[in-house]
């Protein structure tokens, strides 16, 4: 079973549905989904998972629905009745669905959240990329909700494409938050591991790769300073070096691979990586001259 579907199981069991004001938001929340359309008063809802549509029919009956149908063919079901012209929460016109303004109520506000990620919300396996959305039939509901999500804090974007109006969050932390609301609580702590899994995996590969990257240039330094220091002695130049750069010289020739950090160790820390970096550069410069 997939992430998404996992977090969808769980937050179909949430156990409120005794509490009628909920339940009315949760429904409303379907209802405003992607996968419900609406011909005159029939109102349907498809989905491909069985316990999605056992909420659904749980959540009509809960608000005094009884006469509804639902339908399996192989892999899809689908849930179809007729809307009531009085249904408080929600309006028809020219056969869409718009959710009517609310007077802001957290626990209610998490309920058709729940609802509309139930009914229309994805949420990608955090293993390979952060992605959560959530598909709504229209603009206005996509700009309620966007509208919700603002005033509790969580980051999101919109977009609309092929007639299908998308809210997205592709950020770990803003996901995270959003399933915290609607109640996805183990989804929660399951995302959460993977994340710092992933992201702590993440610095690793930085460090090594931050590593190599220095080790590589440590190499290619040392080299050219041994190119310049063996120059200087085929020229027989090396006396004309003040001393404390033949000391420098000759412990370059004699580890030609050691980062200036092991330089400083091997003089016994009489001298700073500075100091070391100095004189190597002072030694490069007489060779550079010399090659004019």
């Amino acid at each position: 079973m997939s992430f998404s579907s996992q977090a969808k199981e769980e937050l179909s069991k949430t156990n409120n549905l005794a509490k009628k004001d909920q339940v009315r938001m949760e429904l409303l929340g379907y209802l405003i989904s992607s996968n419900t359309s609406i011909k005159g008063k029939n109102v349907k809802f498809a989905t491909e998972s069985e316990y999605n549509i056992n909420r659904f029919s749980k959540l009509l009956k809960n608000s005094g629905i009884e006469n509804f149908k639902i339908d399996i063919k192989g892999k899809a079901f689908s849930i179809e009745y007729k809307i009531s012209e009085d249904f408080d929460g929600i309006y028809k016109e020219d056969n869409e669905l718009y959710i009517e303004d609310f007077q802001r109520d957290e626990l209610l506000d998490k309920a058709l959240l729940r609802g509309t990620f139930l009914g229309g919300g994805y949420v990608n396996n955090p293993e390979k990329k952060y992605h959560l959305e959530v598909n709504l039939k229209n603009r206005k509901n996509l700009d309620y909700i966007y509208e919700i999500l603002m005033h509790y804090s969580i980051s999101s974007k919109k977009i609309e494409k092929q007639n299908l109006y998308t809210l997205y969050i592709k950020e770990g932390e803003e996901i995270s938050k959003f399933l915290a609301f609607i109640g996805a609580n183990t989804a929660v702590l399951r995302f959460e591991e993977t994340r710092v899994e992933r992201e702590t995996s993440n610095n690793l590969n930085r460090l090594v790769n931050c590593e190599t990257a220095n080790f590589s240039k440590t190499i290619q330094a040392g080299k050219k300073q041994m190119e310049d220091i063996k120059f200087i002695k085929e020229k027989r130049k090396f006396s004309e070096l003040p001393e404390n750069l033949q000391v420098i010289a000759n412990l370059r020739l004699k580890y030609p691979e050691a980062s200036l950090t092991e330089l400083v160790d091997l003089l016994g820390n009489t001298i700073s990586k500075s100091g070391i970096s100095h004189r190597l550069a002072a030694i490069s410069k007489f060779a550079d001259e010399l090659r004019q």
